[in-house]
């Protein structure tokens, strides 16, 4: 069997290799941290490159109060578990880490998932059925698009951050969806049951951040629920840390709150989903990957609560992070790089105006590298045809000098493929 379908996976793989979309794994040799050791390609001599690309955001990859708090874990609670939490999975690591979560976010409850993407996917097949609507930005991460397509529930997607679009299909959902699809005015309409808003907080690759507010509002006015997936703001975004949801003014307001450990909180693993007690409770009871997969191991529990316990203490970190992404951001917009305004520190250098932009991607990247700057290309399908990009990311952990010299490399680079002048 697999001889008549190895030549179609030859085939389809060779397509991406010449279309220049094929993507390679860079080997690591050392920790996550803004100066690390990789081999590219696989068997060439190692270097040392500055990291712009890593989820790192406040540098606690590898944290001292976090390893700590990691040693201390595998000591008392040993290394895993060894089954899923409703059986012999949970201890109250797991529970004190919960509490602190919804806390947090000025939640009633959370539930601790092995990733953000598992709590996506596990979640409106839960709570939803074939009589409710779930509204979607079309933007979303593939998480939540995996989610949706898991769950009966009819499906409306709007134009990104588009509060007219959006409207427009709270209408259809709340006046009666079926009218709309085919089945004609002689049947009598049928409202949706129960709504739900869904959006990213900030999104993963442009950094722009959702209008919460302007979604709240609407979601008040059409009796609609509302869920964000903040994973790219939990911890060093808003004043506090409690992500794009404080710094849109929403704070307590918002029925669902997704969001990861595996960026700016320590950088491991681990999702959890906080929200209404209601809706946190019927998880534990309904949601697929929650009840059939393995608990968090106890070590990444211990350093996800000190990761919180730390950003409470002070702003120090969330402040050097701001300082260095206002600078990365205007001596990239001054050079001449196509840079979406914006706060966040996500930065897309972006290739929209040239023709072979995928490919540009990829060669900037290689070139980037030879400099000693540690970046990836990002082409569709990850991001749109003609919307190729670098994202880079930056971290509380750079330092004055790391900036100056990414900003260098990347003139460098770019006047060599005539992307600036």
């Amino acid at each position: 069997m697999y001889q008549r379908v190895k030549y179609d996976f030859k085939q389809e793989l060779f397509k991406i290799k010449e279309s220049g979309l094929f993507k390679e794994e860079r080997i690591i040799l050392s920790s996550q941290k803004p100066t690390i050791t990789v081999s590219y390609p696989a068997g060439a001599e190692t270097r040392e490159v500055l990291n712009f690309c890593a989820n790192n955001y406040l540098g606690l990859a590898n944290h001292p109060r976090l390893l700590d708090a990691a040693h201390q874990a595998l000591d008392r609670y040993g290394f895993g578990l060894a089954s899923v939490r409703f059986i012999c999975g949970t201890q109250d690591i797991h529970k004190k880490l919960e509490q602190k979560i919804a806390e947090f976010y000025h939640s009633d409850d959370a539930i601790m998932y092995s990733s953000c993407f598992d709590a996506n996917t596990g979640l409106f097949e839960s709570f939803l059925s074939a009589e409710d609507a779930i509204i979607t930005d079309a933007l979303n991460h593939a998480s939540i698009i995996d989610g949706i397509r898991l769950c009966k529930a009819k499906r409306f997607i709007y134009e990104h951050s588009d509060m007219t679009s959006l409207e427009n299909a709270l209408k259809r959902a709340r006046e009666g969806m079926d009218i709309w699809d085919g089945s004609g005015l002689g049947k009598e309409p049928i409202p949706a049951r129960n709504i739900v808003i869904v959006s990213d907080g900030v999104f993963s690759m442009d950094g722009d951040i959702a209008k919460l507010r302007a979604i709240v509002d609407l979601a008040n006015r059409y009796d609609a629920l509302v869920m964000v997936d903040d994973s790219h703001a939990t911890g060093f975004f808003g004043k506090t840390g409690r992500g794009a949801i404080e710094y849109c003014g929403v704070l307590g307001e918002i029925d669902i709150i997704t969001s990861t450990l595996g960026k700016a909180m320590g950088g491991a693993s681990g999702g959890f989903t906080a929200g209404r007690r209601e809706i946190i409770e019927i998880l534990r009871q309904k949601s697929r990957p929650y009840i059939f997969s393995n608990t968090l191991a106890p070590v990444i529990a211990a350093a996800g609560l000190a990761a919180f316990e730390l950003i409470e203490s002070g702003d120090d970190l969330r402040a050097r992070l701001a300082d260095n992404t206002a600078s990365f951001r205007r001596q990239m917009t001054d050079l001449g790089f196509d840079i979406n305004e914006g706060v966040h520190p996500i930065v897309p250098v972006l290739f929209r105006r040239f023709e072979n932009d995928a490919r540009l991607s990829q060669e900037f990247a290689r070139d980037l590298y030879d400099e000693g700057i540690y970046v990836i290309g990002f082409f569709f399908p990850v991001v749109p045809k003609g919307q190729s990009r670098i994202r880079v990311q930056i971290s509380a952990a750079h330092t004055r000098e790391h900036i100056e010299k990414a900003v260098a490399a990347f003139a460098t680079v770019g006047r060599k493929h005539q992307v600036i002048k």
